[in-house]
């Protein structure tokens, strides 16, 4: 049987490259994507030398929100690969946390409002635009009985803070739902992993105090921050024959921290 070729977006750091190595574990076909290629070309080398027998990983550099980056990216798949059986959504992230040189800053209302509108395309197109372009752009070298996972987050539930990464996270959600209905009739499923706090990756670009992570690890009912290793299980077998049956589904892992405590 040859092995399926598995697509993860963000593949390069954090749970996209936990769920690549994942994948690879299990003989597949791994693809990673993202923006950056040195990121990239470092997690399949790492791939490559730490799992035995893993198929070298194949890389491709773009920025997933821009249709023209999409549409080259998807037609050298279809290219060197024919058909594509996964693919996980797991690029992302929250731009609040980047670098802002307005922050902490008073700016007068016009530029408060700039800021605030950058924020929200910036984290709708790094979290919503960029799964949906690929999703879309790929279906039509689907396999049947393909898998889609899409990467969502415990903020969609209770709020990031801030709004805009909350919202573009849950805007996921629906999408998810009338994706599966489309392609449901070929036997693939869409299904969304919403994780809780996760330790081990860039998301806070180092502005997460000990405290605050502390607050975060009160907050789960096992006492402990999840893993990118966590995070990869779920989506391994949420793409596996066991998960033929489950579709529209989003699967929470945040230690049950849903509601905090």
């Amino acid at each position: 049987m040859s092995p399926r070729v598995v697509v993860v977006s963000g593949g390069g750091t954090g749970i996209g490259r936990a769920t690549a190595q994942r994948f690879a574990h299990s003989g597949e076909q791994t693809v990673l994507l993202g923006r950056r290629l040195d990121r990239l070309t470092a997690a399949a080398q790492h791939i490559s030398d730490t799992v035995e027998g893993a198929l070298a990983p194949a890389v491709s550099a773009g920025d997933l929100s821009r249709v023209q980056d999409v549409e080259r990216i998807v037609a050298d798949l279809e290219s060197r690969f024919g058909g594509i059986d996964v693919v996980v959504h797991a690029a992302g992230g929250n731009v609040e946390f980047a670098d802002d040189p307005h922050r902490g800053e008073t700016v007068p209302a016009a530029s408060a409002l700039q800021t605030i509108a950058r924020r929200w395309n910036d984290n709708l197109a790094s979290n919503v635009l960029s799964a949906v372009l690929l999703s879309e752009a790929v279906t039509g070298i689907l396999a049947d009985n393909a898998r889609i996972v899409l990467l969502s987050s415990i903020a969609a539930y209770r709020g990031s803070g801030t709004g805009s990464y909350a919202a573009a996270k849950a805007a996921l959600h629906p999408y998810a739902f009338d994706l599966a209905a489309r392609l449901g009739h070929r036997g693939a499923t869409v299904n969304v992993v919403a994780p809780g706090y996760v330790s081990g990756t860039e998301f806070f670009h180092g502005k997460l105090t000990e405290a605050r992570e502390n607050v975060l690890i009160g907050q789960t009912l096992v006492s402990r921050a999840g893993s990118p290793e966590d995070v990869a299980e779920t989506v391994h077998w949420l793409s596996s024959p066991a998960a033929a049956h489950i579709s529209a589904q989003i699967i929470q892992v945040n230690g049950g921290a849903l509601y905090g405590r």
